[in-house]
C-alpha cells in the first residue's frame, strides 16, 4: 500500500498538528510505502517572510522525524526539492474547473482575512492534488479540515482518467477517529492555530512544561463540574477530553471514567501532565536534530532522491497522455 501526506511549513507547530498530522503519519508508516512531504510551495500562498519560510521548513522536518518518522521506513522530503510537484499542478489545472476552486471553503475563509489574495491561494487545491496523485497513493492521512480538498483531488483524478486514460489511483482519506480537530483552549469554537484565536489557548510543540501546565490550568470549561464528552453543550470540556484521548491513547469513555467526580481542577491538571509527558521526549529529539542541521539536511536529501524516482513515471505518463512532444 502507498501512503502520502504533507504538512505546511509555516508557524510553530501545535498540539493540533500533532493530533491531526504527526501521530497519524507515524501510525501509517507501518502500513506500507510511505511518503511524507514538507509542503513549502503551499506556504507561499499566504503572506510570508523568506527567512521565516526557511526556518519553518527545517523546523517542520525536525518535528516529522522527532515525532517518530523513520527515514529508513518512510520517504520524508521537501516539496520544492521535487520539481514534479509544480509541473503536475500546472497539468492538472487543465482538468480542474474555476467553479470547483471557487467553492473551496478554506479559500473563502482565508481570502476574507487578507487584503492581497494571491492566485496561489485559489489554486492551492490543485497543487495538493498533484502532491497526492504523483505517488499513486492508496491512502492519505489528513486532518479533518482537508476533507474538501481531498475530495477535489479524487474528482480531478477521475476526470483525468476519464479524459486521457487510466493514469491515477483514486485515493482514500484517513482521518483520526478522535482528536481530528483539536480546539483552542480559550476559544473551543476555534481550531488550535498559531494564526487565529487566543495565543494563551494554543499549545505549541516547543512549549516548555510549565508553559503547558499554565495554559491547561486556565483552559475554558463550563459552569458545571462533570467531565463528560458533549461537544455541543460542553465544548471546552469535550476538547480537553479529546486531547487526553489523543495523548494517552485512551478512549473517550475511559477518560470520562477516570476523572468521574474529580472536578475540573484535577481533570485539567491530569491533561496537562499527560501532554507534558508526551512532549518532553519529542522535544529532546527535536532539539538534537536542530543542533545537527547537516544530518537533518542529509535525511531530507535522501528523501528527495527517492521521491523524484517515485514521482517521475507518473509525471511522464501525464505528459505523454496529454499529447506533449517529449524530448
Amino acid at each position: 500500500m502507498r501512503i502520502f501526506s504533507g504538512i505546511r511549513s509555516s508557524g510553530d507547530k501545535t498540539l493540533g498538528n500533532y493530533s491531526g498530522g504527526f501521530r497519524q503519519y507515524v501510525a501509517t508508516q507501518e502500513q506500507g510505502d510511505a511518503f511524507f512531504c514538507v509542503v513549502d510551495l503551499h506556504s507561499i500562498t499566504t503572506p510570508f517572510e523568506p527567512e521565516l519560510l526557511h526556518e519553518a521548513t527545517l523546523s517542520v522536518a525536525g518535528w516529522l522525524f522527532a515525532t517518530g518518522l523513520d527515514p529508513d521506513r518512510s520517504t520524508v522530503f521537501v516539496q520544492s526539492h521535487v520539481q514534479a510537484h509544480a509541473e503536475a499542478a500546472w497539468l492538472l489545472g487543465a482538468v480542474t474547473s474555476f467553479g470547483e476552486l471557487r467553492r473551496m471553503t478554506q479559500f473563502k475563509e482565508r481570502s476574507e482575512e487578507q487584503d492581497f489574495v494571491s492566485s496561489g491561494l485559489f489554486n492551492y487545491p490543485v497543487l495538493m492534488a498533484g502532491d497526492i496523485l504523483l505517488y499513486e497513493a492508496d491512502i492519505v492521512p489528513i486532518g479533518d479540515d482537508q476533507r474538501q480538498h481531498l475530495e477535489l483531488a479524487r474528482n480531478i483524478a477521475e476526470r483525468f482518467n476519464g479524459r486521457f486514460g487510466d493514469t491515477f489511483k483514486v485515493p482514500e482519506a484517513v482521518y483520526p477517529e478522535e482528536g481530528a480537530r483539536i480546539k483552542n483552549l480559550q476559544e473551543p469554537e476555534r481550531l488550535m492555530s498559531t494564526t487565529r484565536g487566543a495565543p494563551a489557548g494554543v499549545v505549541r510543540m516547543i512549549d516548555p512544561p510549565d508553559e503547558v501546565r499554565k495554559k491547561f490550568k486556565t483552559a475554558v470549561t463550563d459552569s458545571g463540574t462533570e467531565v463528560r464528552h458533549d461537544p455541543e453543550g460542553k465544548p471546552g470540556v469535550s476538547n480537553l477530553i479529546e486531547i487526553m484521548a489523543v495523548v494517552t491513547g485512551a478512549s473517550i469513555a475511559d477518560v470520562e471514567g477516570r476523572f468521574d467526580g474529580q472536578g475540573y481542577g484535577a481533570f485539567k491538571e491530569g491533561v496537562a501532565e499527560a501532554v507534558v509527558e508526551l512532549l518532553s521526549p519529542i522535544q529532546e529529539r527535536y532539539n538534537a536534530l536542530r543542533a545537527d542541521e547537516g544530518e537533518l539536511r542529509r535525511m531530507l536529501a535522501q528523501g528527495a532522491d527517492k521521491a523524484r524516482g517515485a514521482s517521475a513515471p507518473i509525471l511522464e505518463t501525464m505528459y505523454e497522455r496529454m499529447g506533449f512532444v517529449r524530448p
